[in-house]
Order: structure tokens, then sequence, then C-alpha cells
């Protein structure tokens, strides 16, 4: 299918206008951006190297490090090159690119952390059976599942936008081709989109939700049968990092999608933007670095053997 439009290009507003505080958030989100790879990147190297992280777990923070290169990649590049370009633009195609990965990859990072809660669910509440339950095909399945969620979702509304026909203006009020901005400038009516784009975001965000809370309302009545403190501290310790991760993505995201219309903020979007499709990944290997005791000693034995092989 192909676009019907009058329009060649979109202009993506993004930021100030400012010369000196483009430059300014060029370095900053430069610097971001590469934490973001450095730092992913580096979680799936010890995952790969350390015989002792090929465990469920660990098999999908890999992946999960994975979509967070990915979904960086598909928005900070652009920005960056925007920060320092006169012209502010992006083709129809590249836009209507941009907007498609942007769904794949965030509903598949939901999806990736519910199975992460059930891989908890799993480890806590019968791990006796953990073994058996999370092995090798059902990790595949999971995640080749939560790919599927994100191409459904993502191809639902990618193919509704193709009908609609766009005549002008063409400024994209935010840095990047979310679909919510780029359906306020469609000449055609919208409301099918809108159904679609609130309906999808509901099955699909409310069925990962759901998952998550019911693994975590199963573990969270595991560990309080637990009599020993030292017990139930370390049950709840091997949750913190994805706790605070999916806490981190669903305040955001929800907030961003779900907010009521009174709500029109272009700062406040925007700001929610950076948070779960910039910030997020970058914060995702810092946590799990920083509250996985397993991570940082792997992280470091290489450290330890980069340096030996230079010296």
């Amino acid at each position: 299918m192909e676009i019907q439009t009058n329009v060649t290009e979109f202009i993506l507003m993004g930021f100030s206008h400012d010369p000196h505080l483009q430059i300014f958030l060029f370095l900053v989100f430069l610097v971001i951006y590469l934490i973001t790879l450095v730092g992913n990147m580096a979680i799936m190297l010890v995952i790969r190297v350390d015989l002792h992280h090929h465990s469920p777990m660990y098999f999908f923070l890999s992946h999960l490090s994975f979509v967070d290169i990915c979904y960086s990649s598909v928005v900070v590049p652009k920005m960056l090159v925007n920060f320092l370009a006169k012209h502010k633009t992006i083709s129809v195609n590249g836009c209507l690119a941009q907007m498609f990965f942007i769904l794949l990859l965030a509903v598949t990072e939901i999806f990736i952390l519910s199975g992460m809660a059930y891989d908890r669910y799993a480890a806590i509440c019968h791990p006796l059976h953990y073994a058996v339950t999370m092995n090798k095909q059902v990790c595949s399945l999971l995640v080749g599942c939560s790919w599927t969620m994100g191409l459904l979702y993502s191809l639902v509304n990618t193919v509704l936008v193709l009908k609609l026909h766009f005549c002008g203006p063409n400024e994209i009020s935010h840095f990047s081709c979310e679909l919510p901005p780029l359906l306020q400038l469609s000449c055609t009516g919208t409301f099918t989109n809108k159904i679609a784009l609130l309906s999808s975001a509901v099955i699909f965000g409310f069925s990962s939700f759901l998952f998550t809370l019911v693994s975590y309302m199963f573990i969270i009545s595991t560990v309080l049968r637990i009599h020993s403190a030292e017990g139930r501290h370390k049950a709840f310790s091997t949750c913190s990092s994805h706790l605070i991760v999916v806490g981190l993505l669903y305040m955001t995201a929800i907030f961003q999608y779900v907010k009521p219309s009174s709500v029109t903020s272009l700062v406040l979007d925007e700001l929610f933007s950076i948070q779960y499709s910039i910030l997020t990944p970058m914060l995702n290997p810092i946590i799990y670095s920083l509250k996985n005791r397993e991570v940082k000693t792997a992280l470091r034995k290489i450290m330890e053997k980069d340096t030996v092989c230079v010296t």
C-alpha cells in the first residue's frame, strides 16, 4: 500500500531553535546514545561470554538489551542530525518507517518484560520445577510471542495510517514520528485511527500489564510466607531490577497514550517521550548492572581480562 499525500516530507519541530541550545542538546543526547549503546552491548557481551549467565533470566535480559539498542537507534540518530541541520526534515516514507519501528519495539519491550516477570514467578513460586518450567523452548516461545505481539500492534496502526491523506501543514510538533502527533496533520478523518490506537494500546498494554501484575501477586504472596527476613530480602532482591524497569516504562508510556484530552502540554509530551524512548533504554543496563551482583562481577572479570591483554 502507498500513502496518498501531497506532502513529500515532514518537518520535525523538536526542541528549542536557539542555535547554542541546539549544540548543547546535541552533546547531551549524543552522550546518552553512546551510554545506551555501550551499556546494552556490555550486557549482551557478558551474557554471551560468561557461561554462568546462560539462564532464562539472562536470556530475556539479552533480548531486552537488543530491543533497547534498536529502540534508541530508531529515534536518536535522526534527532542528532536535526540538532545540527538547518532544515529539520524527514521524508514521508522515512517518517512512516520510524513510526512503524517505534510501535513495534515499544510493544515488544513490554511483552519481554512480562516474560521476565513470569520467569521470576517460576523461580520464586516453583523453584523445584524451575528448570522444567523455563526450559529453552518456553523461553524462545515467550520471546517469539513478544516480537509477534509487537509486529501485530505496529501493523494494525501503520496500515490505517497508509489510508490517510496528508495535504499540509507538514510540521510535526515532536522530535520523532510518533503516531498521535502525526494523526493531527491528516486532511482526512482520523476517528478510525484513534479508535484503533486506543483499543490496540489497551488490549496489548493491558494484557501485558495484567500478565506482569498476576505474576507479581503470586510472587508477593509466596515471599510473605517465607519466615526468615533474610530469605524474604533475597527473594525480593532478585525482582528489584525488573520492578524498577517496569515501573519506569509503564508510568511514562501509559500517561503519554492514555492521558485525558484536557492535558495538552507539548513540553510534557516530549519529556515523557524522552523518558520511555531515550532514557529508559539507557537506564535499563545501568539498573541491572547496579542491582545485580553477578552482572557486576562478570563485567569486572571481562575488564580485567582486557587489561591483562593490553598490558
